[in-house]
């Protein structure tokens, strides 16, 4: 290589700035900015304490390499205002030596806003949007929970109210007989009234006694001696028969052993 050559390229690396940095950088307020592997020359270089609040620049050395005599930088920095700033004034020697051999590095920083206006725009008014969402499927299903309870409740009630206004209490035998047993006691049952007060007596107790293959003569027989049919029966005949009846007699006392039999056992 000619000495020539040589000299050139000790010049380089021996410049300020070597060739590394030679233009302005442009940001915008707020935004972070980096340059990387800036050659400067001197002690190595450090960014200053921050001791003012309001400083409009924050600047940070990210990495330090050796460069032959030299020192490659990666920086970044952010601004808080808008303006031509000189990283320079951010910058510090380790060793606290004179930096007045730096050559400038210029950021200049563009505000966000247009020029002359210092307050963002107003926000425009816009309809809130519709509800959504977990929330309002908890809102629906809360709704629906209660909808449901009330018609379990109100359909529960009518459906009670319903069957206690159809429920008939069924017909016993008691109640079919009474009638006519009271007819007989005042002697006012007539001549079919009789024949039925018999055959229903006969039909039932013939079912309950076993006496279903006896003729009517001899199950009336058995009839009489038996301890739940006989007292109506005997009473019957007193009445039926007997010029005076008795009209002293519990008529319900003799109607106790039909009250809990169902009617249809008759037929």
């Amino acid at each position: 290589m000619s000495l020539c050559a040589i000299l050139a390229l000790a010049t380089i690396l021996c410049s300020p700035l070597g060739a590394r940095y030679q233009t302005e950088q442009t940001v915008t307020v707020g935004m972070r900015a980096q340059i990387t592997q800036l050659i400067l020359a001197g002690t190595k270089l450090v960014a200053k304490p921050i001791d003012d609040p309001n400083v409009p620049v924050v600047l940070r050395v990210l990495a330090t390499y050796p460069h032959g005599s030299l020192f490659r930088y990666d920086l970044e920095y952010y601004a808080l205002e808008p303006g031509l700033f000189d990283l320079r004034d951010y910058l510090t020697r380790k060793d606290g030596s004179s930096m007045t051999d730096l050559p400038q590095i210029p950021v200049n920083i563009k505000p966000v806003l247009p020029p002359g206006q210092f307050q963002p725009n107003n926000l425009v008014p816009t309809e809130p949007p519709s509800l959504g969402g977990y929330r309002g499927w908890m809102i629906a299903g809360g709704v629906l929970w209660v909808l449901g309870l009330f018609a379990i409740l109100f359909v529960g009630h009518r459906r009670r109210s319903l069957e206690a206004a159809t429920m008939v209490k069924p017909v016993t035998l008691a109640d079919r007989l009474q009638p006519m047993v009271e007819a007989a006691q005042r002697g006012k049952l007539d001549a079919a009234g009789k024949a039925e007060l018999e055959r229903l007596l006969l039909t039932y107790w013939r079912r309950r006694a076993g006496l279903g293959d006896r003729k009517p003569g001899e199950a009336l027989a058995e009839l009489r001696k038996h301890a739940d049919a006989g007292p109506l029966l005997r009473q019957l005949e007193e009445w039926l028969h007997h010029p005076r009846p008795r009209g002293d007699l519990d008529v319900n006392a003799l109607l106790e052993p039909y009250r809990n039999a169902p009617a249809a056992e008759t037929a």
